[in-house]
């Protein structure tokens, strides 16, 4: 999608000291300060989400070039790039064994990698319309990319690697929506129903949005309450915003990350009740915007192994913290 982050890595980030940001969050938007009263009150410095530093079980070298860009311009809100439901192939859901022990033994979390890096290839099939509750929209995009042509699908497999191995080092099953195991897709409403069929503890959608140049900074996304055709989120809406909630927290915490100056107000926090994979999900699921990659100050954070390891480490830590109840420190 089109989002934004801090300077980190080259050169090195600026570390946002979490009094300075609770207080102009307080001043900017206090009516969605609770998220961050969250983070402050229960997991606190320090606090949550297992910190403990996991090998990355991706590669953390320079971007790859070899997936070609894709084909549109900067990737704009659309469904935080939806997903496509093929005529041809089996869907995908590539799991790992459950979680012999640890922390999270027990507990299902599913991640979707936004955009298939074969979508630029399969452009009739991905645009075809499919029903989203409140109307009908494409299947899935192809993405974003930086302007060097680092695409947005080949950031979000790479994050959901390292989270994969991040989850499971604490007991918890792992599910992936795609792995680039398909020729495109899947469809946002079948991303859905893989984590609706998982019975999932939490799910996460991975993105990078592509927005304007000086629009930096990463959102989370949270289901608006939203009851039309096939669609009902208000069983969800409230687990959602604590996910959420935790999740940025956590960000800011690990990545040294400041929440979008673009859009939620300087919370991080946005609502939106037009995404299929948000309105037809059935359990607790998020958006997770990590940057821009239109802005060279953000692509050079998305671009970096270290730093997709630190994005993977704060958002798996927001979702341990989430999955271990209020009061925990992750």
């Amino acid at each position: 999608m089109s989002y934004t982050g801090p300077g980190f890595d080259p050169p090195a980030p600026r570390r946002f000291r979490r009094g300075a940001l609770t207080v102009a969050l307080a001043a900017l938007v206090p009516g969605a300060l609770l998220g961050w009263a969250v983070y402050a009150a229960v997991d606190g410095p320090g606090g949550g989400g297992g910190s403990a530093t996991a090998s990355a079980s991706a590669p953390s070298g320079a971007p790859s070039s070899s997936t070609a860009p894709p084909s549109g311009g900067p990737g704009g809100p659309g469904d935080k790039k939806p997903g496509a439901s093929p005529t041809t192939g089996s869907p995908s859901a590539t799991a790992s064994a459950p979680g012999a022990s640890g922390p999270l033994a027990g507990k299902v979390v599913v991640i979707d990698p936004g955009h298939n890096p074969g979508n630029f290839r399969h452009a009739a099939e991905i645009n075809r319309r499919v029903d989203v509750g409140t109307h009908r929209k494409e299947c899935d995009t192809t993405g974003t990319s930086t302007n060097d042509g680092y695409t947005e699908a080949e950031f979000t497999l790479d994050v959901a690697h390292r989270m994969r191995a991040l989850l499971e080092e604490r007991g918890a099953t792992v599910k992936l929506t795609q792995d680039a195991d398909r020729p495109f897709g899947p469809c946002v409403d079948e991303r859905a129903r893989i984590g609706n069929r998982a019975k999932a503890d939490a799910v996460v959608s991975l993105h990078a949005d592509g927005s304007g140049a000086g629009n930096r900074g990463f959102h989370v996304i949270l289901p608006g309450a939203v009851h039309a055709g096939a669609a009902d989120t208000r069983a969800v809406v409230g687990p959602s915003r604590a996910l959420g909630e935790r999740i940025a927290g956590h960000f800011v915490r690990v990545t040294g990350s400041a929440p979008s100056n673009y859009v939620g107000g300087g919370t991080g926090l946005v609502t939106r009740e037009d995404l299929g994979g948000l309105n037809l999900s059935t359990v607790p699921k998020v958006f997770v915007e990590c940057g821009n990659m239109r802005d060279s100050k953000d692509a050079a954070l998305l671009t970096s192994g270290a730093w997709r390891q630190k994005a993977a480490q704060g958002i798996s830590d927001g979702v341990v913290s989430f999955l271990r109840g209020p009061g925990s420190a992750g």
